[in-house]
């Protein structure tokens, strides 16, 4: 999930979970719903004259949008959509990590790490994020690239903006997706993902592959599908994007005091997005600070003690437990959810070790 990588999709993931059913591109078989179908196709008339202003050739709309349907199957997903920053939610962290923290990802990420170390270095030093953290994204998103979707990307923007919950978002996203095709960016039948509209490698959202990705083998393309070097050099771009500090951590795991006052760390502010997870932030004190309320670290060394960072508790108090750094709130603008940012730190330290 950008990207606006939402909380949707492969779910953060390699939460790459297999489509229930393949879709082609250029095959795609009807809704079944006459009526649905009928509001569909008027939808797409709009969609069509929002598009030509955007500047996108009535020869790639002609191409594309006659060609799609309404996909009920991509709203229901969109709607059994969990979130783990909700206490109902049925995982808990140690449930997210198990499904991901696997040794087989573990150890594909050394590999990559080992096979591309020069290119991965080049990368570090353009882009100011380190490679286990690149890499940990490629394998949360896709397993580096092992499963990347194969839902016609057309088709579920198209249902989503149709379905009209978000509608401004999925119509900007499926603009977005016949603006690569029409530039010549990526052939249609390459624009294959999640549900939710995420594609290739790193699972960017069409809008962030127009934004974010960049050529990194300089051969003049950007192919975020099958090149490991691109897709490695736009999850740097992006996270460098975002505010990603070089030379920085993510976070730390920590042992918290029962003792704790949570009311006296609380962050009373809300936040303008994601607001159910940040609420599981404390405010912003120094390392010094959080030395002496009691905490410790586990498996780490303390950073410089004027360090600000956050508490985070993504099961609340009693599970475990993070102090997260400035670096943290990038890993949450590729995805904004705190067992996916945690997973992605985690698991970049094991293929660094």
């Amino acid at each position: 999930m950008v990207m606006i990588l939402l909380c949707l999709a492969m779910g953060g993931p390699a939460s790459a979970q297999p489509a229930p059913a393949v879709e082609a591109a250029g095959a795609i078989p009807p809704s079944g719903n006459t009526g649905v179908e009928a509001g569909f196709q008027a939808f797409l008339g709009n969609i069509a004259a929002q598009a030509r202003e955007q500047g996108v050739s009535a020869a790639t709309l002609d191409a594309i949008l006659p060609s799609l349907t309404y996909n009920p199957r991509v709203v229901e997903l969109d709607r059994a959509q969990p979130d783990d920053s909700s206490p109902s939610a049925p995982p808990r962290l140690s449930d997210y990590l198990a499904k991901r923290l696997d040794p087989i990802r573990i150890s594909r990420g050394r590999s990559r790490l080992a096979s591309l170390a020069p290119q991965i270095s080049d990368i570090e030093q353009r882009y100011g994020v380190p490679g286990k953290i690149v890499l940990a994204i490629w394998g949360m998103e896709t397993n580096y690239g092992s499963y990347t979707g194969d839902f016609d990307i057309f088709r579920s923007l198209a249902t989503l903006a149709y379905d009209g919950r978000r509608r401004a978002l999925f119509t900007k996203e499926l603009i977005a997706a016949l603006q690569i095709v029409d530039r010549g960016l990526a052939r249609r039948d390459m624009l294959l993902g999640s549900w939710a509209g995420a594609m290739g490698n790193p699972q960017f959202l069409p809008s962030s592959y127009l934004k974010m990705g960049v050529d990194g083998n300089g051969d003049g393309r950007i192919d975020i599908w099958n090149n490991d070097l691109d897709t490695l050099a736009s999850i740097a771009n992006y996270l460098s994007k975002s505010g990603w500090h070089r030379g920085q951590p993510w976070g730390m795991q920590v042992y918290v005091p029962r003792s704790l006052d949570r009311e006296r760390v609380a962050n009373t502010f809300v936040a303008p997005s994601c607001p159910r997870v940040f609420a599981r932030h404390s405010r912003w004190i120094t390392i010094d600070e959080w030395k002496s309320l009691g905490l410790q670290p586990l498996g780490a060394s303390w950073p410089d003690g004027q360090t600000l960072a956050t508490l985070v508790e993504p099961d609340g108090p009693g599970g475990r437990a993070f102090l997260t750094f400035g670096n943290y709130r990038a890993l949450l603008a590729y995805n904004c959810s705190n067992y996916y940012a945690i997973s992605v730190g985690l698991l970049g330290d094991a293929i660094a070790h």
